[in-house]
């Protein structure tokens, strides 16, 4: 992008072969265009050379999510971009929150394959095997309500796990403070994807409205539909947290 040199990258659960062969050769992304190998330890991709490590992090106290509350940054070295979801889902919240008031909500997640799914039948909690099966599951993604919302309890959410590759829809069904109507609701989301959420709010693919897929019960009680890709969306969102924590 421009904006990041990559000089380190630490993933305590894959080893440096195995990284160099996934980022050749993507199952949902394709054959990488360019050079990759390992040498001395360390990755290099395209002749530039990257320091891996394993190191394993205990905690991380901070989330951040882009538009949301990234201006909260201080000085801190190690924090969390939260997660896909919850990327998809605050900064739609947030500006709902704004504008109308949410007086509480309830979001369920249409997610795709993930990497703690099993490819095949087993025990009581696991579901059955990803392939083939619509799995209810728990998210993490209602957490960022106190980051969006000052009162707690306002917003929960579940996943279902579908048997796709890429990309998910955030379903989010509020009971809203202002009633208004949803041509006003399309009007504020889309001042605001042109406006602080420009790139965010929209593409590059982390929270895309679909403004003909929602719809209101009345004016109170409104149902809203943002597709995000769960692979690359999220993956520009912790570039944009990375170049604005260089900025401090």
């Amino acid at each position: 992008s421009g904006k990041v040199e990559i000089v380190a990258i630490n993933d305590p659960f894959i080893d440096l072969n195995y990284m160099v062969y996934m980022f050749q050769y993507g199952s949902t992304h394709g054959k990488l265009n360019g050079t990759v190998k390992a040498e001395n330890g360390k990755l290099v991709i395209n002749r530039k050379t990257i320091t891996s490590s394993r190191s394993e992090i205990q905690s991380i106290s901070s989330g951040f999510v882009m538009g949301v509350n990234h201006e909260k940054y201080n000085s801190l070295k190690i924090v969390s971009n939260a997660s896909c979801t919850s990327n998809c889902l605050a900064s739609l919240a947030k500006v709902i929150h704004d504008n109308f008031g949410i007086v509480e909500g309830f979001m369920t997640t249409v997610h795709d394959i993930t990497a703690t799914q099993k490819t095949v039948d087993g025990p009581l909690g696991s579901c059955g095997m990803m392939a083939v099966n619509i799995i209810p599951a728990s998210t993490c993604a209602a957490r960022v309500a106190g980051k969006v919302i000052p009162e707690k309890e306002k917003l929960m959410g579940m996943a279902s796990l579908v048997p796709t590759p890429n990309v998910s829809i955030v379903d989010l069904t509020c009971h809203l403070q202002k009633p208004p109507k949803y041509g006003d609701i399309k009007k504020v989301v889309k001042q605001a994807l042109e406006g602080p959420l420009k790139g965010i709010l929209s593409d590059p693919y982390s929270s895309n409205f679909d403004a003909g897929a929602g719809i209101a019960l009345n004016d109170n009680f409104v149902k809203f539909i943002s597709w995000y890709n769960n692979e690359f969306g999220y993956s520009n969102r912790v570039v944009d947290l990375m170049a604005y924590m260089a900025s401090k």
